[in-house]
């Protein structure tokens, strides 16, 4: 890949976005997000590589919750950037499919027959072959009702609506994790002083509906208060504390710059995006690099 190529990829990547990009992707991509969810999304996208106008990744709204949807696209794109990628198969597997699984002399599982005609029948379930240079082919291979619970869970409207596309990019994730050591965290949700129904999700069209009570609802479609989630997210929080030895002098900081308000004022979405800050910047610091200040994201929210 020649030096022009080069440069003209990493000018469409947004940790080189200037101020006006970053305004038009706030006012189209990310519409309706606030303050806090705008620079979590930037942050994710930097440090991701991912690029929204590709849609590699997108920002999603559910009434007041806010969710960050890496699209197969985006997954496959950060699995090429690894040395030795040789491309991702995924399949799923229908009722009246023949299929089998088994060993080689490696011992490396691996599919040995998979036939089918139409109609196909039902999905039953699914595979995935990671394949790189001078690496094993790695296989993940998962009955349906081992994702069966998704349907019920954060992302219920994305799984209920594309259960099919959802359950293959299921399967990419964790190919892309063990054969090429690709991270992605994005299907939980972030509440915002409460939510109301779910509501189902059209591609190309984003809703914000208004909370109906200070409730958030769980994976288990039980419902909790805002402050039993705050409570809970402050423990994940000094658990981080623990973990990257950071002393409070730093989340005092961290909160001071980013939120502007006093640590018991923070909302149960604010402490969830804090969390992801969090790792992002000692990510980042572990890899030599020194976190962005914060001017780069104090943009004028446009209605």
């Amino acid at each position: 890949m020649n030096n022009e190529l080069i440069g003209t990829q990493n000018n469409y990547e947004v940790a080189n976005f200037d101020e006006e990009k970053l305004r038009t992707m706030q006012q189209t991509i990310a519409k309706n997000s606030t303050t806090q969810e705008f620079e979590l999304f930037v942050q994710v996208c930097k440090n991701s590589g991912l690029n929204p106008f590709l849609n590699h990744v997108y920002f999603i709204k559910y009434g007041n919750q806010m969710n960050i949807q890496i699209s197969v696209e985006g997954v496959e794109y950060l699995a090429r950037r690894s040395e030795g990628y040789k491309g991702i198969d995924v399949q799923l597997v229908h009722e009246k499919d023949e299929i089998r699984f088994g060993r080689n002399e490696q011992g490396v599982m691996t599919v040995t027959k998979h036939e089918f005609g139409f109609p196909r029948g039902k999905v039953t379930g699914g595979y995935a072959i990671a394949r790189k240079e001078n690496f094993p082919d790695f296989v993940v291979v998962m009955d349906v009702v081992e994702v069966e619970h998704l349907k019920n869970g954060a992302n219920k409207a994305m799984w209920g609506k594309y259960f099919n596309d959802m359950f293959k990019k299921h399967l990419i994730k964790r190919a892309a994790k063990t054969q090429y050591g690709v991270e992605i965290g994005e299907d939980e949700l972030i509440p915002n002083n409460g939510i109301d129904t779910e509501q189902e999700y059209n591609p190309g069209q984003r809703k914000d509906i208004t909370p109906a009570q200070n409730t958030i609802e769980t994976d288990e479609e039980n419902k909790v208060t805002e402050e039993d989630a705050k409570a809970t997210q402050w423990e994940i929080i000094k658990e981080k504390l623990e973990t990257y030895n950071l002393e409070r002098i730093y989340l005092s900081d961290l909160i001071d710059s980013k939120f502007n308000v006093k640590p018991d004022e923070l909302s149960a979405q604010n402490l969830v995006a804090l969390t992801k800050i969090i790792d992002l910047e000692q990510k980042d610091l572990s890899q030599g690099i020194q976190p962005q200040e914060a001017d780069l994201f104090d943009l004028e929210l446009q209605e």
